[in-house]
């Protein structure tokens, strides 16, 4: 069946793409614009004309993609048309009419891409990812996987499993025939090599997941000093309630910041005290709740009483934890009076700038990564390669090879729910292209 789709946003823009993929993608553009024998990837001027009616739709480009030369690795053609809506409708519609065409599913043209071998799974949400990127740092982190650089080094450790998987299956089946010398031995090296490259990659604090999908903030402290107005200067808007009575935050309030080209979600809570009523005693509830969870908090203390502390917030500062003393315009004392908090008020913006550069130092040493290692970016990459590792703990300590070849195996098939390469074709080309087999 072939599927056609708007590929650009909707709604009204100068240009929009509509794409068609599969077997009758020729003769949709024969139908529409009129072209028989379109030059392959060459974009061509034409007039879109409904094919019942003979009305004109509109003038736009027309391109031709054949199979496999394509993003879905099927016949694909494009037509780039104005943006308006009525037209986006009339050239969809004229498309719904024709014999063996539907509209796509969500996702479908990238399924068809994964189906066909041209994107690995995580290419796949590499993809997803790179069309949802927010910020610099989301967007150099789903290029490099849609490049491919997380699948292939899956792929790399696959192919030492396989190699292993290989030797130890070769001396169970064939233990009579011509298996080279020390195959059993160089199997356990693969096993423990990758099990140690899995344990590193999994230890990286979540930093790719992180950039995904944002760094949390909690701003804490004592009601009524200036966690509200700390948050809307770094927000640069008023996104909360801002009054001199103590209590006026009784929820968690959230906003998304660009920091140092990462994501953080920066949260605003409940006054830390003995809550007065039901409603401000659940709101200090989820203040707690946030402050543990938080991957990084922002202890707010009075400047004035500094360097006296409240005990409700001092209960959490540790070493993910950035002490600012605000109200500094009214305290009128020199700044190294405050280390190792640092002044700032948020009435007049004063300290601002080392706040943001603290906070800017937080986040790329949280999310920043090597520049040279792709990371993990989802949880089920993570789960994957926690039951891969676990099965590679099993065949090292196991003491019968049958034993060890089934967790190598089971290994290899976590690591390929990953990529969404499994393939049992790939042991057997090993033991039959290394090993002197019936010869």
């Amino acid at each position: 069946m072939t599927i056609f789709a708007l590929s650009s946003a909707a709604g009204r823009a100068g240009v929009a793409v509509i794409r068609v993929s599969g077997p009758a993608a020729a003769s949709a553009l024969r139908a529409l614009a009129g072209i028989a024998d379109p030059r392959p990837r060459h974009a061509e001027l034409t007039r879109l004309s409904d094919p019942s009616s003979g009305e004109a739709l509109d003038d736009g480009l027309a391109l031709w993609f054949p199979a496999p030369h394509s993003f879905t690795g099927e016949d694909v053609a494009e037509f780039h048309i104005h943006g308006g809506r009525a037209t986006v409708g009339a050239v969809l519609e004229a498309l719904s009419a024709l014999d063996g065409l539907r509209p796509a599913e969500p996702g479908e043209f990238t399924r068809r891409a994964f189906e066909n071998g041209k994107l690995d799974l995580t290419q796949s949400e590499g993809l997803a990812d790179l069309i949802n990127a927010e910020t610099e740092g989301q967007r150099r982190q789903a290029l490099r996987q849609l490049e491919g650089e997380l699948g292939a080094l899956y792929d790399t450790w696959s192919v030492r499993l396989v190699r292993a998987q290989a030797h130890l299956e070769a001396g169970i089946d064939f233990a009579d025939e011509d298996v080279p010398e020390g195959a059993e031995k160089e199997a356990n090296h693969h096993i423990l090599w990758v099990q140690e490259q899995i344990t590193h990659h999994l230890d990286d604090g979540r930093a790719g997941e992180r950039a995904r999908e944002g760094l949390y903030i909690a701003i804490i402290g004592a009601p009524n000093v200036g966690k509200s107005s700390l948050l809307n200067r770094l927000a640069r808007r008023d996104a909360a309630i801002v009054a001199e009575s103590a209590g006026t935050t009784r929820d968690v309030i959230e906003v998304h910041l660009d920091v140092a080209g990462y994501p953080v979600i920066l949260a605003d809570t409940a006054g830390l005290r003995a809550a007065d009523g039901e409603v401000e005693t659940e709101g200090v509830r989820r203040a707690m709740n946030r402050a543990s969870s938080a991957d990084y908090k922002i202890a707010v203390f009075d400047a004035r009483l500094w360097p006296q502390r409240d005990a409700e917030t001092e209960a959490f500062v540790d070493q993910a934890t950035l002490i600012v003393a605000n109200k500094w315009d009214l305290a009128g004392r020199a700044e190294s009076a405050y280390e190792p908090a640092l002044p700032v008020s948020a009435k007049t913006g004063e300290g601002l700038d080392n706040l943001l550069a603290a906070l800017e130092e937080v986040v790329l040493g949280a999310l920043g990564g090597s520049a040279s290692a792709p990371r993990l970016t989802r949880a089920r990459h993570r789960a994957a390669l926690e039951e891969c590792r676990a099965a590679l703990e099993r065949a090292a300590s196991a003491e019968a090879i049958e034993l060890r070849a089934e967790d190598v195996r089971l290994a290899i098939r976590s690591l390929g729910r990953i990529t969404g390469r499994v393939d049992v074709e790939d042991v057997l080309d090993v033991i039959f292209s290394e090993f002197c087999i019936g010869k």
